[in-house]
């Protein structure tokens, strides 16, 4: 196991803030990194199109400044999730933009993302790519990708259904590089243990809705921050793949969380602005961790608190 150079000493804590969609602006991600960790949002959050590259300018002009600003600090790097799925009409266009900015990770999503590697490798870019199988991670080794995403059980949003135990350790059995690990990570511990089975980095979204800087309206921060594992809906309802979603937010629809009809593949859309868009303004994704969120608080003080978690957990581990 070993982190790519893009990575190495950048971190104050080994994590990826997780693209959410609607949720992770250019505020989030430039909180998240200059608090020391991969800050990341999907490019279809830049709405109309053209306002990708503002948001690009942007971030990297932050960083640079604050960079230059306190040099003794850890500045991670970030990274643009792609869609990889025929119905997303900006791809090649996001990409071009991506590229104009030398975008450093690329996060892609959904099918094994053959067209974007040789583009992103082109620039120099990173590839990590979402799984939830054993089979989709080889499809991704094939095409190229740089490291591995697992998507396990308690993921917010699109999620998977397998242990973290199960996941990791087969993967393990074929690949030597590296694996981020998502799936109802909250706690600075949580982190530790992910790196104890096996993954290099923790994938953490749902953390990160319950903040100043998210652009999600103040009731699904709160409904965040009032829920527990309990309220969390596992369905393939809302967009097609199987996510987990706040029981609250489907009954605020006027939906019973406990009678969901089945939906397949081909309602997936992604690209304009039709029912997904919708879809995820209205029924919030969440992860099965929301119990251990108890407030609504600034990125720089949730990632000071999980480094202080994080680092007592290790010397508990040391002690034992």
């Amino acid at each position: 196991m070993a982190l790519p150079q893009l990575l190495k000493d950048q971190l104050t804590l080994p994590v990826i803030g997780s693209p959410l969609f609607i949720i992770s602006n250019p505020d989030l991600v430039i909180a998240q990194c200059t608090s020391g960790i991969v800050g990341s949002f999907p490019a279809l959050n830049a709405r109309p199109a053209d306002q990708l590259a503002v948001w690009l300018e942007r971030i990297t002009r932050a960083l640079a400044e604050f960079k230059a600003a306190h040099p003794d600090r850890r500045v991670a790097p970030f990274a643009v999730n792609q869609i990889v799925h025929a119905s997303n009409d900006r791809l090649q266009h996001d990409l071009d933009v991506c590229a104009q900015f030398k975008v450093p990770l690329v996060i892609t999503s959904l099918r094994a993302p053959h067209e974007a590697i040789n583009a992103v490798h082109a620039w120099g870019g990173l590839v990590f790519h979402d799984v939830i199988s054993v089979r989709h991670a080889k499809k991704a080794l094939e095409a190229g990708v740089d490291g591995l995403i697992l998507v396990c059980a308690g993921a917010g949003g699109h999620a998977g259904a397998l242990s973290p135990f199960a996941l990791v350790s087969e993967v393990r059995k074929f690949y030597d590089g590296p694996i981020i690990l998502s799936g109802a990570i909250t706690r600075g511990e949580h982190i530790l243990a992910a790196q104890a089975m096996g993954a290099d980095l923790a994938y953490m979204g749902t953390r990160f809705i319950a903040t100043p800087e998210a652009n999600a309206v103040q009731a699904y921060k709160q409904m965040i921050v009032d829920s527990s594992a309990q309220d969390v809906v596992y369905s393939n309802l809302f967009s097609g793949v199987l996510g987990n979603y706040l029981r609250g937010s489907i009954e605020r629809a006027g939906m019973d969380p406990d009678q969901l009809p089945q939906a397949d593949k081909s309602k997936m859309a992604f690209g304009s602005d039709r029912d997904t868009k919708k879809v995820w303004k209205d029924i919030w994704g969440a992860g099965q961790g929301v119990g251990n969120i108890d407030a609504i608080e600034p990125v720089a003080d949730i990632v000071k608190q999980l480094k202080h978690d994080y680092d007592l957990a290790r010397q508990r581990i040391r002690s034992l």
